[in-house]
């Protein structure tokens, strides 16, 4: 009988080093109605619009057991990147003060902006990339965006990563 010498063996010293965690951005609307009611759950908790998980779950038809199965896995994208550096890519008119203002509105909830890159603009846009940590934000990631997009002159904004 041949030994196989391809063969690696690896000492697995807790349960981290084969469980890694794997995130996911899904749209809602594919979402079972359990999770997308242990979001409406824990978004009225925060909100305290229900002092308490049984009141919540029974405004939103949820039983108590389907809330606690679901809580820890599920949350908003803009509570993932709560403490990260996101990165921002952004369509910009040429026009002048338009990357001035986004800049000032990043700065003005607290983001810390890391990088800002510019390119050149060709017909009349240009690509701006910027990293902003998160971390002292005065607002969720959500509403940022959706501040910056109010911006005229901001053609297109996406989020690329986060770290």
């Amino acid at each position: 009988m041949g030994r196989n010498r391809n063969v690696e063996t690896k000492v697995i010293k807790n349960k981290s080093d084969y469980e890694k965690t794997t995130f996911y951005l899904v749209k809602e609307d594919i979402l079972p109605e359990a999770i997308k009611k242990t979001i409406r759950v824990k978004e009225m908790l925060k909100k305290n619009d229900a002092k308490t998980i049984n009141a919540a779950v029974h405004v939103v038809g949820l039983s108590r057991s389907a809330y606690y199965k679901y809580k820890d896995y599920v949350f908003p994208f803009y509570e993932a990147s709560k403490d990260k550096i996101i990165t921002l890519s952004l369509l910009l008119e040429h026009k002048s003060g338009v990357l001035s203002r986004v800049l000032q509105l990043i700065s003005l909830d607290a983001g810390n902006i890391m990088t800002i890159n510019q390119g050149i603009p060709l017909q009349g846009v240009a690509n701006a990339t910027i990293s902003i940590e998160t971390k002292n934000m005065t607002v969720d990631l959500e509403a940022l965006l959706d501040k910056l997009r109010m911006i005229d002159g901001v053609k297109r904004l996406e989020v690329l990563g986060q770290v």
